[in-house]
């Protein structure tokens, strides 16, 4: 049941123009900014040249790109994600699918990895891009496969936040607005910290701080903490949108 719900939620996104116009236009943005890192990258060539250890292709190009497409989704994840249940409220088709004889749990799965899907595409699209500089050169495939991982698992994340907000409103624009709420302040909850070792206090916040741990898996640094953090936000914004639509079963 779990495959039919998410295949009938990705249809539904492309069936709508809205999922046709984001991934044109991010893709179209992202490889604007892919091209302007190449071009960065081909200035400053002949000065790396001469430095040890410098910087590679990698470095320049493609870990920016993928810290760049991560503020590109912080704005688009929300827009995504915000008639995922809010419009079948809104919709009155909320009883039915409460009614119907599939656990919350499948409801709530079927929907995230529908919208996963879709993400992940925009995701395999990014990807195309560095692996084009392979014509000319050759790519660090560990920063290239912790950029990745980083970015799929924010994504995850970002998803699982938007199911979330969705589930508890009727209105599509005030899901997309809460959501994009949470994701900023989970991004920018340690911009203000203080320094390491004042405090207890910046620790926490820098464990909570999204940026920190997508920032070392740029840099090809795999840690096992990082990945389960956003494991955690995922499982545990899933099991608030499942306890949720618990709460409407039993109220119908």
């Amino acid at each position: 049941m779990i495959p039919l719900i998410a295949a009938r939620d990705l249809r539904s996104l492309f069936v709508s123009p809205l999922a046709w116009t984001i991934l044109a236009i991010v893709e179209a943005l992202l490889a604007y900014l892919f091209l302007g890192q190449v071009d960065f990258f081909l200035q400053i060539q002949p000065r790396l040249a001469g430095l040890e250890n410098a910087p590679g292709v990698t470095e320049v190009v493609v870990s920016p790109l993928f810290g760049n497409a991560a503020m590109v989704m912080l704005l688009v994840v929300p827009m995504v994600t915000m008639r995922l249940l809010s419009d079948e409220r809104r919709n009155l088709t909320m009883p039915l699918l409460l009614s119907a004889p599939v656990s919350m749990t499948q409801i709530v799965l079927g929907k995230y990895l529908g919208v996963i899907g879709f993400l992940a595409l925009m995701l395999l699209l990014l990807a195309l891009m560095p692996l084009a500089l392979l014509l000319g050169g050759g790519l660090d495939f560990g920063m290239l496969a912790g950029c990745l991982l980083g970015l799929l698992l924010l994504l995850g994340s970002f998803a699982a936040i938007g199911l979330f907000m969705s589930s508890l409103t009727t209105q599509p624009t005030i899901a997309a607005i809460s959501t994009f709420g949470v994701l900023l302040l989970l991004w920018i909850v340690d911009w203000n910290r203080a320094p390491a070792g004042d405090g207890d206090g910046s620790g926490l916040l820098g464990y909570l701080s999204m940026t920190r741990h997508y920032e070392a898996l740029l840099q090809g640094s795999f840690n096992s903490a990082d990945v389960v953090y956003y494991l955690l936000i995922i499982v545990g914004f899933l099991v608030l949108a499942i306890r949720r639509l618990d709460a409407d079963r039993l109220q119908h």
